[in-house]
This record gives structure tokens, sequence and C-alpha cells, in this order.
């Protein structure tokens, strides 16, 4: 699995609420969050984001509350892949349950500038910044979490295998 896109760069601590501020928590459409998606961070998100794109960011990315909303924002908004220094613990099981790709790589993060065309490959956590001629290695999803993105989440994950 690869991915191949143009980067939308963040800073320290992004919160779930700055994903997608809690005014719009009464949907659950992936559709409608995705057109509030960093609206409080970064009001032309929504107006630049292309379908493959990409999200940087640095330390501490999904923190805040738990909602599971945040990580389908994203993904519906048409990111391919978060990257970031850290993530919250619970973000990150967010993001894979409902797949999300995300890699943590603190070299990655520090060097990628918003706008740069980057390409990762899941398989081996390459991530290729093809504008600068850089390449970081990050952290190799195990198959069956490759699997579980593949399924486009772990409730279609489990289906499939019950088949």
């Amino acid at each position: 699995m690869k991915a191949h896109g143009t980067v939308h760069k963040y800073g320290d601590n992004v919160d779930t609420d700055v994903i997608i501020p809690a005014r719009y928590l009464n949907s659950s459409d992936p559709a409608e969050l995705a057109k509030s998606c960093m609206e409080d961070i970064d009001k032309d998100f929504v107006k630049r984001v292309k379908p493959g794109d990409i999200m940087v960011a640095r330390k501490n990315f999904g923190c805040g509350s738990s909602r599971e909303h945040a990580p389908i924002a994203i993904k519906a908004s048409g990111i391919s892949c978060v990257i970031a220094e850290t993530f919250a613990r619970i973000f990150y099981r967010n993001a894979i349950n409902i797949g999300l790709p995300i890699i943590e790589c603190p070299e990655a993060a520090e060097a990628i500038q918003a706008g740069d065309d980057v390409e990762i490959d899941f398989d081996s956590g390459m991530i290729y910044d093809r504008t600068q001629g850089t390449e970081f290695k990050g952290q190799a999803f195990p198959p069956f979490m490759q699997e579980i993105i593949k399924s486009e989440g772990l409730i279609n994950y489990i289906n499939n295998k019950n088949k």
C-alpha cells in the first residue's frame, strides 16, 4: 500500500476539538464531518485538501477527548495518511479502528514542509519527500494493521474475516 499527496502541516498538540469542533458532533456522517475538519485551526483546509493529500504534525497529535469523530473527519476530508512525531494513544487506536493510516516519524515531522509532495510506502515505512529529495524511515505497519486499513476499518476487517 502507498499514499502520495500534498502536505498540510500543523504543530504540536493538535487536539480533537480543533480537528472537529464539538459544535459539529451532532452528526456522525463522515461527509458532514469532513466539511468542518480543521476549521478552528485552518479555515481554508477544506478548500485546499485534495483526495490523497497527507497531513503532517509535530508532537501529541490528536490529544484531548477520545472522540472517534476526529479521525473520521480527517479520513473523509481526503487525507490518505497522517505523519506525526507522536500521537495521543486514543487517537492512534481510533485512527486504526476506522482505517486511517498514521505513522510516527519524528525526523519526517520536523523536516517536511507544507506544500511538499510526499509519498509513503506502508509496507516498508519509507517516507519520500519528493519536493526536498529526502527520505525517512517511519514505522512500517504490521500486516494485520495493513489489512485493517485495506478493509476500511476494524469492523469491516472482522466482518471480512468471518465470511
